[in-house]
């Protein structure tokens, strides 16, 4: 039986493409989601430029027939644009909700014994279909499962001479160890448990050991067996785009910046560290920030300061002849910023540029859409690194979630490919007052 979906119009601008995603069925709009979509069509963000670029696919499908009596698609498929019926039952929504007009339209259908399913990325939208007695689901395109999450790490027992093998030549080929390249496994000795060893994956089978030169960056040193996974993926050329995930405190950021400054100011592989982060309030908006561009970015910035502060703290010797620097660490920052070592940009203005050899930092990645997090990696130019770091526990967009935010599809899709390493961190090593809070509260 031929099903109709309805889409809710935040679907649409979640992915601009969701029309052509349900092959051999209806799709059906309601003219409340036309009449938000002219809304948001002037905007000049993510949400603007998917809105416009639907109301043109729609405006390409009038040539092929009458929208309200539904028009043909590429996939087999059959697009409709309905109002709500005149007369329709209220059912306790008010008509001056357009979401509620969108449920009103589906159930109306659904009584006329249609095969209805409401398809919308809020969850009270969601949940008031349910009440109805609608089929209501979230839209599965670019979704995973968060459960089966890739960690890039597991653990692997091996016979005792295998263990000999491996500690004397530091490499090992065995057929179980790992399936993706640039993963990690833990080699445990099967006779002796506590006799363990920490290798990567080069080639599906293969693993070879960390080299020692990567144990300290910058500085700072891994604290955990996680981290010095992530300092080994961030330190690699090879591997050109890095996902790390991880609670508060963990250390995503500091690593992505310690392994920028050493690959950019000591080392001179790239040109510049290029630092973006969405632009996405935690509670209430304050609203709008005095100065130019570089003003108001700074105050979105401050938990990258916090960082580079730490890194560039008095004391630590962080220059290529190991001299302690008379400036400060707020004055080693400014410095940076001033050469162009560090480039703070907003994610609003990376589209449409190309970006080769730069160190690329996208901090609070779980807040992109996949769409979003396409646009940016798609950027990198030759000879460009791109790190993604976030905590999917920590989403401030309303329609994401740890399974459909761009940061884990990402990580999940991208985790077969030699040029892609992935980290998950576990242990907060902020304070003891940082673990404690990110594990109980």
């Amino acid at each position: 039986m031929t099903k109709s979906f309805v889409l809710d119009t935040n679907v649409l601008l979640h992915n601009a493409e969701c029309i052509h995603s349900f092959a051999d069925n209806t799709v059906i709009l309601p003219m409340a989601v036309i009449e938000e979509l002219d809304k948001f069509k002037g905007n000049s963000d993510e949400l603007g430029r998917n809105a416009r670029r639907v109301i043109r696919d729609l405006d390409g499908l009038r040539s092929k027939g009458n929208l309200r009596d539904g028009v043909p698609m590429s996939n087999e498929g059959t697009l409709k644009i309905l109002s709500c019926p005149s007369g329709s039952e209220n059912l306790g929504l008010e008509d001056d909700i357009a979401d509620n007009r969108i449920l009103r339209l589906a159930y109306a259908l659904f009584k006329q014994g249609e095969s209805i399913i409401f398809v919308s990325k809020d969850i009270n939208a969601r949940i008031k279909a349910d009440a109805l007695g609608l089929q209501a689901e979230d839209f599965e395109r670019q979704k995973i499962n968060f459960d089966e999450f890739y960690s890039g790490h597991s653990e692997v027992e091996i016979p005792s001479k295998d263990m000999d093998i491996f500690l004397e030549t530091r490499i090992l080929k065995n057929g179980n160890l790992g399936p993706h390249p640039n993963a990690f496994v833990t080699l445990k000795d099967k006779s002796k448990p506590e006799r363990t060893a920490l290798a990567r994956v080069t080639t599906p089978g293969r693993v070879e050991a960390l080299p020692s030169k990567h144990e300290r960056i910058w500085s700072i040193r891994a604290k955990n067996r996680e981290q010095r996974m992530a300092l080994e993926l961030l330190m690699d050329p090879k591997v050109q785009i890095v996902t790390l995930v991880g609670q508060a405190g963990t250390g995503k950021t500091l690593l992505a910046l310690a392994a920028g400054l050493q690959e950019t100011a000591q080392n001179h592989r790239y040109d510049r560290i290029l630092v973006s982060r969405p632009i996405i309030p935690m509670g209430k908006d304050i609203g709008f920030l005095p100065g130019g561009k570089g003003e108001k970015l700074s105050h979105w910035m401050e938990p990258i300061f916090d960082n580079l502060i730490y890194l560039l703290r008095d004391g630590i010797e962080d220059t290529p002849k190991k001299k302690k620097s008379r400036l400060s660490p707020q004055e080693k920052v400014n410095k940076l910023l001033r050469d162009n070592t560090i480039v703070l940009e907003a994610l609003t203005y990376i589209r449409g540029r190309s970006i080769p050899g730069q160190y690329v930092i996208v901090d609070e990645a779980q807040n992109l859409t996949p769409h979003e997090v396409k646009t940016i990696v798609s950027r990198a130019g030759e000879g460009s690194k791109m790190v993604l770091t976030g905590d999917p526990y920590q989403i401030d967009n309303p329609y994401l979630d740890p399974s459909s935010n761009g940061l884990t599809y990402a990580a999940e899709r991208m985790k077969g490919q030699p040029l892609h390493g992935h980290v998950t961190l576990k242990k907060s090593e902020r304070s003891a007052l940082a673990a404690v809070a990110a594990e109980l509260l």
